[in-house]
């Protein structure tokens, strides 16, 4: 749920460009122009379409203004907010690859415990438990080589 102008009631706030700007001690013209640079991104858009940033959006403003005072040009303070970006998106990616990996070793005990039992059934009963499992066992690959970016394995 998006929430505008400064109430808090869902998950994220949303405000309009002369909102951000007060928030911002910034003029909506310099809104404008970051947004054209790229420095900032809009989170959405509302139905009479305008633009609607989130406090993220606030606390990049922050940053931008903070290395400007440092005397850093708009395109190394572009670069430097992608660098970021990117770390951010790198660590998503290293938490989510870690849970992956605690849940296949989790699997793994699960196997364990289950082959005693396998041994036990009949020979159409293992073989379609072991089919069922072997299905499953390709997906998880199929989304580790994905999450890795090296594609599909046909």
């Amino acid at each position: 749920m998006y929430i505008l102008r400064g109430e808090r009631i869902g998950v994220t706030t949303l405000y309009k460009i002369g909102e951000l700007a007060r928030l911002s001690n910034v003029s909506p013209r310099t809104i404008d122009y970051y947004t054209k640079l790229g420095l900032l991104t809009p989170d959405k858009r509302s139905v009479k379409n305008y633009r609607l940033y989130s406090d993220e959006t606030v606390a990049r403003l922050k940053r931008i203004e903070d290395m400007k005072k440092e005397k850093y040009t708009l395109e190394e303070i572009k670069e430097s907010l992608n660098m970021w970006q990117k770390v951010s998106r790198s660590e998503v990616v290293t938490e989510k690859l870690t849970s992956l990996q605690l849940h296949l070793e989790q699997l793994e005990r699960e196997v364990k415990e289950i082959s005693p039992l396998l041994s036990q059934m009949k020979p159409k009963q293992a073989s379609n438990a072991f089919n069922n499992l072997a299905t499953q066992s390709a997906a998880c690959i199929e989304a580790l080589l994905l999450l890795l970016g090296k594609g599909p394995l046909m």
